[in-house]
């Protein structure tokens, strides 16, 4: 199991701080082009503040990395970018870098997306790890089967669950389904927000099923239905056109486990049409190109039984 403590803005910090209700947010950087590869979804991350304060502030739970325009993830986040508005998104991010944003451009900003956030009280912060060092900029990864100050990085879990949970850190992370009892420690499991985001992110910004590229139509599909038992996982994610979105969710289409688009009779009988999606229908649709990323053969199975119209 690994941790990451984040150097964080301080205004980014006290911002977020007066609005608990924003438990999901977007620790972002200035720049798009280096990709964040230091945890898998779910493990912990954690909020520090430059010297002189210095302070560990609070954390989370590590949702996905994504590079996004500046007005996606104004879109996407909201105040959870740890601003009032896209104005202010913009004139902070134009701090740290080299030249202004003129006011056409929509800069890539990376977007590191942390779940079930939480700010530690202000009179009980805790200091930063014993061995992280003044001058690292943006943070460090902590291997917690290695690290000597194991039992610094539990007391750091507990408050953020509030709660002490046993955990063997020597164990991988990513594993499948719930860890513990605890919904917070479900590695796979994403924020709603980001769920959206990777999802987008993973399809490349383009419909599985249709090609389309338009991305105010785009939407982050459920495979498997949340009032189903679905979950907000990147493996239960479809990125669908929206009128695609609303027939796969009433069961007018469906995908079989090697990806192939099926097309229910009940298109034609129920209204006629559809023509087009026939005429693709046994097609493959468009997966991610990674596989543990493309859709889950038991959330596909699950969709084909409980949703899918037969006849």
């Amino acid at each position: 199991m690994r941790a990451y403590v984040g150097v964080t803005d301080g205004e980014w910090y006290r911002y977020l701080a007066e609005r608990p209700t924003l438990d999901e947010v977007n620790f972002w950087r200035p720049s798009g082009a280096r990709r964040f590869r230091s945890l898998h979804p779910g493990e912990p991350f954690f909020f520090k503040t430059h010297y002189p304060h210095n302070r560990v502030v609070g954390g989370g739970f590590y949702s996905g990395f994504v590079a996004l325009p500046v007005s996606e993830a104004w879109e996407l986040y909201g105040e959870s970018n740890g601003v009032s508005s896209l104005a202010a998104l913009r004139r902070q991010i134009a701090q740290y870098r080299r030249t202004p944003i003129e006011p056409w451009e929509d800069p890539v900003i990376g977007c590191v997306l942390i779940r079930d956030t939480r700010f530690f009280e202000p009179d009980y912060p805790s200091d930063p790890p014993p061995d992280f060092a003044p001058n690292l900029v943006q943070g460090r990864r902590y291997d917690l089967a290695e690290h000597p100050a194991v039992e610094y990085f539990s007391g750091l879990i507990t408050r953020l669950l509030g709660v002490r949970i046993e955990l063997d850190y020597s164990e991988p992370w990513h594993l499948p389904g719930p860890t513990y009892g605890d919904p917070r420690l479900a590695p796979q499991r994403l924020g709603q927000r980001a769920f959206q985001a990777v999802v987008l992110d993973a399809y490349a910004r383009r419909c599985a099923i249709t090609g389309s590229r338009i991305r105010p139509v785009l939407q982050a599909a459920h495979v498997l239905p949340l009032p189903r038992g679905g979950q907000h996982r990147l493996d239960n994610g479809l990125l669908l056109r929206s009128d695609i979105h609303t027939l796969y969710d009433r069961g007018y289409l469906g995908v079989d486990p090697k990806h192939r688009l099926l097309v229910s009779p009940r298109l034609r009988s129920d209204f006629g049409n559809g023509e087009q999606l026939y005429r693709i229908a046994g097609e493959p649709i468009a997966v991610p190109e990674r596989p543990a990323d493309r859709p889950n053969r038991e959330f596909l199975e699950r969709h084909l039984d409980e949703v899918y119209l037969t006849s």
